[in-house]
């Protein structure tokens, strides 16, 4: 254990942060692609079933609101122990986090499974967008306890100094479920002349389900096995230890609470793009799916740094804690200046390569151009904000996320809006305020150091 708890501790800090951070930003890079082939397929079924699905998912963030919180604990529990070279504090850790992880994923299934249709009667009347929702949304509710617990393991990896195999469970469990989805949903695979299932909209669920299963059972095997450095007991996995239960409840939470705000917030932010039409619709949505691509690297070098910051501060190395997240915030930004560039020379070229609908591109280029900027400021966010991660101390995330997007971009979108009737292209720029008022908030949590001395 001396050995292998000092692995992230020691040697050169820059080659343990790519170490850490390149795979698991390449993890999520594959999984963001099949998010958008998943949904590509769905749309070759018809338009009421990628309508069920999306909004079974707008409804399905709720819970996974619960995984975040707990997730976000479990990052600076378990990586702070294992820092300190407390063999026995991790084990029960990392046990502990599936355990309570997967109860608290069966409570609110159950909940779920109550008050899923009635949800979804909030945002279709459509009986045939509801019956594809719901035959998505039942066994993906079903299954949640694995999702949640799929997350653990990969996480528990990491925290780990082992990256590389998260991704590899990624990897494989990305392209079992691109091959699933056709053979599952289709009457006839496409491309070819072979039988599928037929199952429609269940299948793809089925898919992800199928692969989320491999997954969780892949990871769990090498921690059972003490392939993953930390042998987990068996037994231990049906007892519950409330010292860090509590734990697990309450240090996240802040990060629970921001991500559901931030949620609401972009729910909000589209009802009022929705005012200047469909085209404005289309272009956020496209703008969405290309922002969120862009987030990975900031996701992967975030998550990275967060788990060395807790070994670190678990070691009592603060020092070595900033320079890491001072290190990973140059990559970040780097990052995000770098397609920056790429946006203000060619951003029809990026837009057409989403739609071919020249009014929708027309909208969608100063939306690029300005938007896209405001991913700096949050690379600044996100590399010095894995300190909050790493020590536990997550409400300056709570804290930077409402301010800037309820005290300041909701409040300027409804001015906007509805005070001066700006143009469409004013509304692209609240996106850069709010981001630039977030760096700002959590840099200065940063310097306050108040995360220095936070243990876990």
């Amino acid at each position: 254990m001396e050995n292998t708890s000092k692995e992230l501790l020691e040697g050169d800090l820059r080659k343990n942060l790519l170490k850490m951070s390149i795979p698991t930003m390449l993890g999520f890079l594959l999984q963001a692609v099949y998010d958008i082939v998943d949904i590509i397929w769905i749309g070759r079924i018809s338009s009421p079933a990628v309508a069920g699905v999306t909004v079974f998912s707008t409804i399905f963030w709720l819970v996974e609101v619960l995984n975040e919180i707990i997730g976000t604990s479990s990052i600076s529990l378990i990586s702070q122990s294992y820092g300190a070279g407390d063999e026995k504090r991790t084990r029960i850790t990392i046990e502990q986090t599936i355990t309570f992880k997967a109860l608290v994923a069966i409570v609110a299934a159950v909940m779920m499974l109550f008050i899923l249709k009635p949800l979804l009667r909030l945002f279709t009347q459509d009986d045939i967008v509801l019956k594809a929702a719901l035959d998505y949304g039942y066994i993906r509710i079903f299954f949640l306890p694995i999702m949640f617990s799929s997350y653990t393991v990969n996480t528990a990896l990491r925290c780990l100094g082992d990256a590389k195999t998260p991704m590899k469970i990624m990897i494989i469990s990305s392209i079992l479920n691109v091959v699933l989805d056709p053979i599952f949903m289709f009457k006839t695979i496409p491309g070819t002349s072979l039988p599928g299932f037929n199952m429609g909209v269940f299948g793809a669920a089925l898919a992800t389900v199928i692969s989320t299963v491999i997954a969780f059972l892949i990871g769990f095997n090498l921690l059972m096995s003490g392939k993953g450095k930390i042998k987990l007991n068996f037994k231990d996995l049906f007892k519950l230890n409330w010292e860090i239960d509590k734990k697990l409840l309450t240090i996240g939470l802040p990060s629970g609470v921001e991500v559901l705000f931030r949620q609401l917030s972009g729910m909000a932010t589209i009802y009022f793009v929705s005012t200047y039409g469909t085209n404005a619709l289309a272009a956020i949505g496209i703008g969405n799916k290309l922002f969120g691509f862009a987030f990975m690297p900031l996701v992967g070098f975030g998550m990275g740094s967060s788990a060395i910051v807790g070994q670190c501060l678990g070691a009592n190395d603060v020092k070595r804690a900033k320079e890491t997240a001072r290190y990973a915030t140059l990559i970040n930004v780097v990052c995000m200046v770098s397609l920056s560039a790429l946006a203000l020379i060619f951003p029809g070229g990026i837009m057409r390569a989403f739609i071919k609908d020249s009014e929708v591109i027309a909208v969608g280029i100063p939306m690029i151009r300005i938007m896209t900027p405001a991913l700096i400021g949050a690379a600044v966010a996100m590399g010095l904000g894995s300190v909050f991660s790493g020590s536990g101390h997550n409400t300056p995330f709570l804290l930077s996320s409402l301010i800037a997007r309820w005290g300041v971009q909701i409040p300027l979108l409804a001015l906007m809006v509805y005070a001066f009737k700006l143009p469409m292209a004013y509304i692209w720029s609240s996106f850069l305020i709010a981001d630039a008022v977030e760096m700002i908030i959590v840099y200065g949590f940063y310097k306050k150091g108040t995360w220095e001395t936070k243990r876990v």
